[in-house]
Protein backbone atom coordinates (compact mmCIF):
# COMPACT_ATOMS: atom_id res chain seq x y z
CA UNK A 1 0.00 0.00 0.00
CA UNK A 2 1.23 3.31 -0.62
CA UNK A 3 2.29 5.41 2.06
CA UNK A 4 0.04 8.43 3.35
CA UNK A 5 1.27 11.74 3.13
CA UNK A 6 1.67 13.54 5.76
CA UNK A 7 -0.77 16.63 5.54
CA UNK A 8 1.53 20.20 5.96
CA UNK A 9 0.11 21.64 9.25
CA UNK A 10 -1.35 25.26 8.47
CA UNK A 11 0.55 28.12 10.60
CA UNK A 12 -1.85 29.59 12.76
CA UNK A 13 -1.85 33.05 14.69
CA UNK A 14 -0.68 32.81 18.90
CA UNK A 15 -3.35 31.65 20.60
CA UNK A 16 -4.92 35.00 22.94
CA UNK A 17 -3.51 37.15 19.98
CA UNK A 18 -6.08 38.52 17.18
CA UNK A 19 -5.81 40.02 13.77
CA UNK A 20 -7.24 42.98 13.34
CA UNK A 21 -8.64 43.90 9.87
CA UNK A 22 -11.36 45.25 7.70
CA UNK A 23 -14.37 47.20 9.62
CA UNK A 24 -12.87 46.06 13.05
CA UNK A 25 -9.53 47.49 12.13
CA UNK A 26 -11.29 51.00 11.18
CA UNK A 27 -13.39 50.40 14.67
CA UNK A 28 -10.12 50.62 16.61
CA UNK A 29 -8.69 53.27 14.39
CA UNK A 30 -12.06 55.40 15.39
CA UNK A 31 -11.74 54.85 19.09
CA UNK A 32 -8.16 55.82 19.27
CA UNK A 33 -8.52 58.72 16.64
CA UNK A 34 -11.49 60.00 19.57
CA UNK A 35 -9.32 59.34 22.50
CA UNK A 36 -6.15 61.07 20.85
CA UNK A 37 -8.79 64.29 19.96
CA UNK A 38 -9.71 64.41 23.80
CA UNK A 39 -6.70 63.72 25.60
CA UNK A 40 -4.88 66.41 23.50
CA UNK A 41 -7.86 69.07 24.06
CA UNK A 42 -7.47 68.45 28.07
CA UNK A 43 -3.90 68.87 27.72
CA UNK A 44 -2.25 65.72 27.17
CA UNK A 45 0.33 64.90 24.54
CA UNK A 46 1.22 61.82 22.91
CA UNK A 47 3.88 59.33 23.78
CA UNK A 48 4.56 56.11 21.93
CA UNK A 49 5.89 53.03 24.57
CA UNK A 50 8.11 50.26 23.34
CA UNK A 51 6.99 46.87 22.97
CA UNK A 52 10.06 45.46 24.83
CA UNK A 53 11.30 46.37 28.31
CA UNK A 54 14.34 45.65 30.48
CA UNK A 55 12.67 42.58 32.96
CA UNK A 56 14.39 44.44 35.84
CA UNK A 57 11.90 47.19 34.73
CA UNK A 58 9.16 45.10 36.64
CA UNK A 59 10.70 42.71 38.66
CA UNK A 60 12.47 45.72 40.49
CA UNK A 61 9.12 47.00 41.86
CA UNK A 62 7.58 43.76 42.86
CA UNK A 63 7.04 43.24 46.52
CA UNK A 64 6.10 39.88 46.48
CA UNK A 65 6.36 36.56 44.11
CA UNK A 66 3.98 36.94 41.00
CA UNK A 67 2.73 34.19 39.07
CA UNK A 68 2.27 35.81 36.06
CA UNK A 69 5.79 35.82 34.64
CA UNK A 70 6.92 36.41 31.27
CA UNK A 71 9.34 34.47 29.52
CA UNK A 72 12.32 36.79 28.43
CA UNK A 73 15.42 36.62 26.81
CA UNK A 74 18.89 37.63 27.10
CA UNK A 75 20.85 40.26 24.87
CA UNK A 76 24.29 40.87 24.01
CA UNK A 77 25.32 42.54 26.95
CA UNK A 78 23.54 39.58 28.97
CA UNK A 79 20.21 42.23 30.05
CA UNK A 80 16.94 40.29 30.10
CA UNK A 81 13.96 41.39 28.03
CA UNK A 82 10.93 40.53 28.03
CA UNK A 83 7.07 41.97 26.90
CA UNK A 84 5.97 45.23 28.26
CA UNK A 85 3.38 43.88 30.88
CA UNK A 86 2.52 47.10 32.62
CA UNK A 87 2.42 51.15 31.29
CA UNK A 88 3.65 52.92 34.91
CA UNK A 89 7.21 51.30 35.01
CA UNK A 90 7.68 52.20 31.14
CA UNK A 91 6.36 55.78 31.72
CA UNK A 92 8.52 56.63 35.07
CA UNK A 93 11.51 55.00 33.49
CA UNK A 94 11.13 57.60 30.24
CA UNK A 95 10.95 60.18 32.68
CA UNK A 96 13.94 59.90 34.45
CA UNK A 97 15.72 58.80 31.38
CA UNK A 98 14.54 61.61 29.24
CA UNK A 99 15.15 64.53 31.84
CA UNK A 100 11.27 65.62 31.78
CA UNK A 101 11.65 66.46 35.30
CA UNK A 102 14.41 69.81 33.73
CA UNK A 103 11.09 70.32 31.87
CA UNK A 104 7.33 72.37 32.92
CA UNK A 105 5.54 70.05 34.82
CA UNK A 106 3.62 68.44 35.04
CA UNK A 107 3.79 66.43 32.43
CA UNK A 108 0.91 64.94 30.89
CA UNK A 109 0.90 61.77 28.29
CA UNK A 110 -1.44 59.76 26.84
CA UNK A 111 -0.40 56.76 24.89
CA UNK A 112 -1.96 53.45 23.22
CA UNK A 113 -0.89 49.82 22.44
CA UNK A 114 0.10 46.58 23.46
CA UNK A 115 0.59 44.58 26.51
CA UNK A 116 1.29 41.39 27.62
CA UNK A 117 0.43 38.89 30.70
CA UNK A 118 0.31 35.31 31.56
CA UNK A 119 -2.68 33.74 33.35
CA UNK A 120 -0.63 30.47 34.32
CA UNK A 121 1.92 29.50 36.43
CA UNK A 122 4.85 26.81 35.78
CA UNK A 123 5.86 26.38 32.23
CA UNK A 124 3.18 27.60 30.51
CA UNK A 125 3.89 31.14 30.09
CA UNK A 126 2.40 31.94 26.42
CA UNK A 127 1.98 35.80 26.72
CA UNK A 128 -1.84 36.80 26.33
CA UNK A 129 -2.08 40.16 24.05
CA UNK A 130 -4.47 43.10 25.67
CA UNK A 131 -4.90 46.70 23.73
CA UNK A 132 -5.06 49.42 26.12
CA UNK A 133 -5.11 53.44 25.79
CA UNK A 134 -3.84 55.29 28.90
CA UNK A 135 -2.97 58.57 30.29
CA UNK A 136 -1.10 59.59 33.10
CA UNK A 137 0.26 63.08 34.93
CA UNK A 138 3.44 63.12 36.20
CA UNK A 139 5.18 65.76 38.42
CA UNK A 140 2.32 66.50 41.22
CA UNK A 141 0.99 65.77 44.10
CA UNK A 142 -2.55 67.33 43.69
CA UNK A 143 -6.12 65.79 43.68
CA UNK A 144 -6.75 68.01 40.54
CA UNK A 145 -4.97 65.79 38.45
CA UNK A 146 -6.52 62.27 39.73
CA UNK A 147 -10.02 63.96 39.31
CA UNK A 148 -8.20 65.08 35.19
CA UNK A 149 -7.68 61.51 34.53
CA UNK A 150 -10.89 60.11 35.29
CA UNK A 151 -13.01 62.59 34.00
CA UNK A 152 -10.97 62.25 30.48
CA UNK A 153 -11.29 58.56 31.08
CA UNK A 154 -15.54 58.74 31.60
CA UNK A 155 -15.75 61.37 28.61
CA UNK A 156 -13.93 58.93 26.25
CA UNK A 157 -15.75 55.71 27.73
CA UNK A 158 -19.18 58.22 26.97
CA UNK A 159 -17.99 58.56 23.29
CA UNK A 160 -17.94 55.14 22.57
CA UNK A 161 -21.64 54.83 23.53
CA UNK A 162 -21.32 53.29 27.94
CA UNK A 163 -23.74 55.79 29.29
CA UNK A 164 -24.18 53.65 32.38
CA UNK A 165 -20.77 54.09 34.19
CA UNK A 166 -19.67 54.35 37.42
CA UNK A 167 -16.41 54.97 39.77
CA UNK A 168 -16.03 52.86 42.19
CA UNK A 169 -12.69 54.41 44.13
CA UNK A 170 -10.86 53.93 47.14
CA UNK A 171 -7.54 55.07 49.06
CA UNK A 172 -4.92 53.06 51.07
CA UNK A 173 -2.23 56.31 51.60
CA UNK A 174 1.02 56.15 51.49
CA UNK A 175 3.28 53.60 53.21
CA UNK A 176 3.02 54.39 56.66
CA UNK A 177 -0.69 54.41 56.24
CA UNK A 178 -0.22 51.03 54.47
CA UNK A 179 1.81 49.20 57.15
CA UNK A 180 -0.98 49.98 59.64
CA UNK A 181 -3.53 49.04 57.51
CA UNK A 182 -2.12 45.77 56.83
CA UNK A 183 -1.42 44.78 60.11
CA UNK A 184 -5.39 45.52 61.14
CA UNK A 185 -5.73 42.85 57.68
CA UNK A 186 -3.65 40.10 59.14
CA UNK A 187 -4.41 40.41 62.38
CA UNK A 188 -8.61 40.10 61.52
CA UNK A 189 -8.18 37.46 59.29
CA UNK A 190 -5.54 35.72 61.59
CA UNK A 191 -8.46 35.46 63.95
CA UNK A 192 -11.12 34.03 61.58
CA UNK A 193 -8.22 31.95 59.70
CA UNK A 194 -10.66 28.85 59.99
CA UNK A 195 -13.40 30.29 57.45
CA UNK A 196 -10.87 31.12 54.82
CA UNK A 197 -10.42 29.36 51.77
CA UNK A 198 -7.28 27.33 51.44
CA UNK A 199 -5.73 30.26 48.80
CA UNK A 200 -6.55 33.08 51.43
CA UNK A 201 -4.99 30.74 53.95
CA UNK A 202 -1.81 31.15 51.65
CA UNK A 203 -1.50 34.81 51.29
CA UNK A 204 -2.47 35.34 54.40
CA UNK A 205 1.42 34.80 54.47
CA UNK A 206 2.51 36.54 51.45
CA UNK A 207 0.19 39.45 51.26
CA UNK A 208 -2.85 39.93 53.35
CA UNK A 209 -4.28 42.21 51.24
CA UNK A 210 -5.32 39.73 48.78
CA UNK A 211 -7.88 38.28 50.32
CA UNK A 212 -10.29 41.22 49.55
CA UNK A 213 -10.44 40.35 46.17
CA UNK A 214 -11.32 36.87 47.08
CA UNK A 215 -14.67 35.63 45.02
CA UNK A 216 -14.70 32.86 47.50
CA UNK A 217 -18.34 33.01 49.22
CA UNK A 218 -16.92 32.00 52.61
CA UNK A 219 -14.55 34.68 52.62
CA UNK A 220 -16.74 37.22 51.20
CA UNK A 221 -18.78 36.85 54.46
CA UNK A 222 -15.37 37.30 56.86
CA UNK A 223 -14.83 40.26 54.03
CA UNK A 224 -17.77 42.08 55.03
CA UNK A 225 -16.36 42.57 58.97
CA UNK A 226 -13.02 43.86 57.52
CA UNK A 227 -10.95 46.64 58.56
CA UNK A 228 -11.45 49.40 56.26
CA UNK A 229 -8.44 51.29 54.20
CA UNK A 230 -10.02 54.72 55.13
CA UNK A 231 -9.92 54.58 58.67
CA UNK A 232 -5.86 54.22 58.59
CA UNK A 233 -5.50 57.29 56.49
CA UNK A 234 -3.18 59.94 58.06
CA UNK A 235 -4.51 63.88 57.75
CA UNK A 236 -3.13 64.67 55.03
CA UNK A 237 -4.10 61.36 52.73
CA UNK A 238 -8.03 62.28 54.57
CA UNK A 239 -7.89 65.31 52.69
CA UNK A 240 -6.64 64.69 49.18
CA UNK A 241 -9.33 61.71 49.08
CA UNK A 242 -11.90 64.36 50.34
CA UNK A 243 -10.57 66.58 47.65
CA UNK A 244 -10.70 64.05 44.58
CA UNK A 245 -14.46 63.44 45.84
CA UNK A 246 -15.31 66.97 46.14
CA UNK A 247 -14.33 67.32 42.51
CA UNK A 248 -15.98 64.64 41.75
CA UNK A 249 -19.69 65.60 43.45
CA UNK A 250 -19.43 69.41 41.32
CA UNK A 251 -18.50 67.03 38.20
CA UNK A 252 -21.86 64.78 38.85
CA UNK A 253 -20.08 62.02 38.23
CA UNK A 254 -21.69 58.87 39.96
CA UNK A 255 -18.93 57.20 42.38
CA UNK A 256 -19.18 54.63 44.85
CA UNK A 257 -16.56 54.01 47.84
CA UNK A 258 -14.82 50.43 47.32
CA UNK A 259 -12.82 49.14 50.44
CA UNK A 260 -11.96 46.22 48.83
CA UNK A 261 -10.76 48.42 46.50
CA UNK A 262 -6.69 48.01 46.28
CA UNK A 263 -5.62 47.81 42.83
CA UNK A 264 -1.97 46.76 41.74
CA UNK A 265 -0.47 46.21 45.45
CA UNK A 266 3.14 46.38 43.61
CA UNK A 267 2.89 50.25 43.44
CA UNK A 268 -0.32 51.86 43.47
CA UNK A 269 -0.92 54.02 46.76
CA UNK A 270 -3.14 57.03 47.54
CA UNK A 271 -6.26 57.21 45.51
CA UNK A 272 -7.21 53.62 43.41
CA UNK A 273 -10.24 53.64 41.26
CA UNK A 274 -11.84 51.55 38.19
CA UNK A 275 -14.48 52.68 36.14
CA UNK A 276 -17.55 49.72 35.57
CA UNK A 277 -20.37 49.91 33.55
CA UNK A 278 -23.28 49.16 35.35
CA UNK A 279 -26.02 48.03 32.85
CA UNK A 280 -26.18 44.66 34.03
CA UNK A 281 -26.46 45.71 37.90
CA UNK A 282 -29.33 47.94 36.90
CA UNK A 283 -31.22 45.29 34.81
CA UNK A 284 -30.40 42.97 37.76
CA UNK A 285 -32.33 45.18 39.94
CA UNK A 286 -35.02 45.96 37.67
CA UNK A 287 -35.75 42.34 37.36
CA UNK A 288 -35.57 41.70 41.14
CA UNK A 289 -38.16 44.16 41.47
CA UNK A 290 -40.31 42.75 38.48
CA UNK A 291 -39.88 39.04 40.04
CA UNK A 292 -40.99 40.86 43.61
CA UNK A 293 -44.24 42.13 42.09
CA UNK A 294 -44.81 39.09 40.34
CA UNK A 295 -44.34 36.58 43.49
CA UNK A 296 -48.21 36.25 43.66
CA UNK A 297 -48.51 35.31 40.14
CA UNK A 298 -45.53 32.73 40.35
CA UNK A 299 -43.97 33.84 37.51
CA UNK A 300 -40.45 34.90 37.28
CA UNK A 301 -38.35 36.62 34.55
CA UNK A 302 -35.32 34.58 34.23
CA UNK A 303 -32.07 37.13 33.63
CA UNK A 304 -29.18 35.38 31.27
CA UNK A 305 -26.83 38.24 31.59
CA UNK A 306 -23.30 38.11 33.60
CA UNK A 307 -23.88 39.73 36.48
CA UNK A 308 -19.98 40.13 37.37
CA UNK A 309 -18.60 43.75 37.45
CA UNK A 310 -17.65 44.82 34.01
CA UNK A 311 -14.38 47.24 34.14
CA UNK A 312 -13.77 49.01 31.68
CA UNK A 313 -10.93 51.17 32.94
CA UNK A 314 -8.46 50.84 36.25
CA UNK A 315 -6.33 53.75 37.38
CA UNK A 316 -4.44 54.97 40.59
CA UNK A 317 -1.40 56.97 42.28
CA UNK A 318 1.41 55.37 42.06
CA UNK A 319 4.20 58.42 43.77
CA UNK A 320 6.27 55.02 45.34
CA UNK A 321 6.93 53.79 41.68
CA UNK A 322 10.07 55.94 41.43
CA UNK A 323 11.62 54.65 44.56
CA UNK A 324 11.00 51.23 44.04
CA UNK A 325 12.88 51.49 40.50
CA UNK A 326 15.72 52.31 42.52
CA UNK A 327 15.70 56.35 41.79
CA UNK A 328 16.50 58.61 45.03
CA UNK A 329 13.46 60.09 45.79
CA UNK A 330 9.48 59.96 45.06
CA UNK A 331 8.04 61.17 41.56
CA UNK A 332 4.41 61.76 42.13
CA UNK A 333 2.30 60.33 39.72
CA UNK A 334 -1.11 58.91 38.49
CA UNK A 335 -2.46 57.40 35.74
CA UNK A 336 -5.25 55.02 34.14
CA UNK A 337 -5.84 52.36 31.26
CA UNK A 338 -8.60 51.73 29.19
CA UNK A 339 -9.24 48.09 28.39
CA UNK A 340 -9.77 49.07 24.56
CA UNK A 341 -10.16 45.06 23.34
CA UNK A 342 -13.33 44.63 25.56
CA UNK A 343 -14.99 48.44 24.59
CA UNK A 344 -14.91 47.21 20.78
CA UNK A 345 -16.05 43.89 21.01
CA UNK A 346 -19.13 45.00 23.47
CA UNK A 347 -22.94 45.11 22.28
CA UNK A 348 -22.53 48.23 24.12
CA UNK A 349 -19.80 49.78 21.84
CA UNK A 350 -21.03 52.63 19.61
CA UNK A 351 -18.83 52.57 16.38
CA UNK A 352 -17.30 55.83 16.10
CA UNK A 353 -15.55 56.90 12.22
CA UNK A 354 -12.28 57.04 11.61
CA UNK A 355 -11.45 60.41 9.76
CA UNK A 356 -8.93 58.07 7.31
CA UNK A 357 -11.57 55.69 6.86
CA UNK A 358 -13.94 58.59 4.57
CA UNK A 359 -16.94 57.31 2.37
CA UNK A 360 -15.85 57.52 -1.09
CA UNK A 361 -17.76 59.46 -3.56
CA UNK A 362 -16.16 58.82 -6.77
CA UNK A 363 -15.68 55.57 -8.17
CA UNK A 364 -12.41 55.48 -10.86
CA UNK A 365 -13.24 53.42 -13.85
CA UNK A 366 -10.03 52.14 -15.84
CA UNK A 367 -9.95 50.19 -19.53
CA UNK A 368 -7.59 48.84 -21.78
CA UNK A 369 -3.35 48.89 -21.04
CA UNK A 370 -2.43 52.69 -21.83
CA UNK A 371 -5.55 53.91 -19.11
CA UNK A 372 -4.40 51.47 -16.55
CA UNK A 373 -0.30 53.42 -17.31
CA UNK A 374 -2.22 56.54 -16.61
CA UNK A 375 -4.68 55.40 -13.55
CA UNK A 376 -2.23 55.77 -10.76
CA UNK A 377 -1.14 59.72 -11.37
CA UNK A 378 -5.11 60.23 -11.51
CA UNK A 379 -5.12 58.92 -8.19
CA UNK A 380 -2.76 61.07 -7.35
CA UNK A 381 -4.47 64.12 -8.40
CA UNK A 382 -7.89 63.09 -6.36
CA UNK A 383 -5.80 62.61 -3.16
CA UNK A 384 -4.10 65.78 -2.99
CA UNK A 385 -7.74 67.46 -3.39
CA UNK A 386 -8.50 65.15 -0.57
CA UNK A 387 -11.21 63.34 -2.40
CA UNK A 388 -12.12 60.29 -1.45
CA UNK A 389 -12.43 57.49 -3.92
CA UNK A 390 -12.48 53.67 -4.77
CA UNK A 391 -11.44 52.04 -7.94
CA UNK A 392 -10.26 48.49 -9.09
CA UNK A 393 -7.53 48.72 -10.68
CA UNK A 394 -7.00 44.83 -11.27
CA UNK A 395 -10.36 44.61 -13.11
CA UNK A 396 -10.85 45.20 -16.47
CA UNK A 397 -14.48 44.88 -17.62
CA UNK A 398 -17.00 48.19 -17.37
CA UNK A 399 -19.45 46.51 -16.97
CA UNK A 400 -18.05 44.54 -13.20
CA UNK A 401 -17.15 48.02 -12.36
CA UNK A 402 -20.24 49.98 -12.66
CA UNK A 403 -22.03 47.10 -10.93
CA UNK A 404 -19.89 47.48 -8.20
CA UNK A 405 -20.19 51.70 -7.83
CA UNK A 406 -24.04 51.32 -8.30
CA UNK A 407 -23.96 48.79 -5.28
CA UNK A 408 -21.71 50.73 -2.94
CA UNK A 409 -24.53 53.61 -4.04
CA UNK A 410 -21.22 56.16 -4.96
CA UNK A 411 -22.56 59.08 -7.18
CA UNK A 412 -20.01 60.10 -9.58
CA UNK A 413 -17.97 57.53 -11.41
CA UNK A 414 -14.58 58.71 -13.28
CA UNK A 415 -13.93 56.70 -16.63
CA UNK A 416 -10.13 56.69 -18.48
CA UNK A 417 -10.73 54.69 -21.75
CA UNK A 418 -8.03 53.83 -24.35
CA UNK A 419 -9.19 57.38 -26.11
CA UNK A 420 -9.46 59.45 -23.18
CA UNK A 421 -5.61 57.85 -21.87
CA UNK A 422 -4.02 59.04 -25.56
CA UNK A 423 -6.02 63.13 -25.29
CA UNK A 424 -5.05 63.21 -21.51
CA UNK A 425 -9.23 63.45 -20.72
CA UNK A 426 -11.43 61.49 -18.61
CA UNK A 427 -14.95 61.00 -18.67
CA UNK A 428 -17.35 61.94 -15.20
CA UNK A 429 -20.40 59.94 -14.91
CA UNK A 430 -23.73 61.43 -12.68
CA UNK A 431 -24.49 57.65 -11.30
CA UNK A 432 -28.20 59.18 -10.30
CA UNK A 433 -28.69 61.08 -14.07
CA UNK A 434 -26.58 58.84 -16.31
CA UNK A 435 -25.35 62.38 -17.68
CA UNK A 436 -21.45 62.44 -18.52
CA UNK A 437 -18.77 64.87 -19.33
CA UNK A 438 -15.70 65.24 -20.89
CA UNK A 439 -13.27 66.96 -19.38
CA UNK A 440 -9.57 67.49 -19.38
CA UNK A 441 -7.67 65.50 -16.74
CA UNK A 442 -6.12 68.52 -14.97
CA UNK A 443 -9.46 70.08 -14.47
CA UNK A 444 -10.79 66.75 -12.89
CA UNK A 445 -10.38 67.83 -9.06
CA UNK A 446 -11.77 71.20 -9.66
CA UNK A 447 -14.99 70.00 -11.48
CA UNK A 448 -15.47 67.07 -8.99
CA UNK A 449 -15.08 69.62 -5.65
CA UNK A 450 -17.84 71.98 -7.52
CA UNK A 451 -20.27 68.54 -8.33
CA UNK A 452 -19.78 67.64 -4.53
CA UNK A 453 -20.66 71.34 -3.36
Amino acid sequence: MPKKLKEKKIISSVSDTQDIQGTKYFNYQGLFEKASEIALYYGFNPIELPNLEQESLYSAGIKEKTKQILPSFQVENKTQITLKKEAAPSIVRIYVEKKLQTTIQPIMLYHYGSYFYSKFAGDNKTPIENRRFGLDILGTYKSIADTTIIKVIMTILCEAGFNNLCVQINSIGDTTSQQLYKKAILSYYTKNISNLCVNCKKQLKINPLNLLVCNNSTCQNVKTCAPESLNFLNTSMKTHFREVLEYLDIMKIEYEINNSLIGETNYYNQTIFQIIDTTNIKKQILIEKLNNKNKKKKKAIVNNSNQNTIVLAVGGRYDDLAKQLRLKKDLPAVGATINVDYIINSPFHKTINSRINKKPRVYFIQLTLEAKQKSLPVIEILRCAHIPIMHSLTKDRLSAQLALAEKLEIPYTIILGQREALDDTIIIRNMLTCSQDTIPINQLANYIKNKLK
